[in-house]
């Protein structure tokens, strides 16, 4: 099964020294998910890493082991996270 959801090479990049610097366990992996918002106000990304859940899927993006919940799927479907470097800031971005 194909992710829903893509990391650019910057954030895949960003995700991989993340998790050897911070010392990730070798159970956990990097979930994508939402979290709801209000009526029109749509939903926020989320990014982290847990261990797997009932009800998450499993898919590996250029080596990094990723969750999805399945009720998150149709939120995530032609998704990519990228890392981003602007105006002094950093961090990762949906679009």
């Amino acid at each position: 099964m194909n992710s829903p959801v893509k990391l650019t090479q910057e954030a895949s990049e960003m995700v991989k020294n993340i998790m050897e610097k911070k010392g990730i366990p070798e159970d956990y992996k990097l979930r994508i998910g939402i979290k709801g918002g209000a009526g029109c106000l749509g939903v926020n990304y989320l990014l982290g890493f847990d261990k797997p859940r009932e009800g998450d899927e499993e898919f590996d993006l250029d080596g990094i082991p990723v969750l999805i919940e399945k009720k998150h799927r149709m939120f995530l479907i032609g998704m990519k996270v990228d890392w981003v470097t602007k105006d002094g800031a950093a961090g990762f971005t949906f679009y």
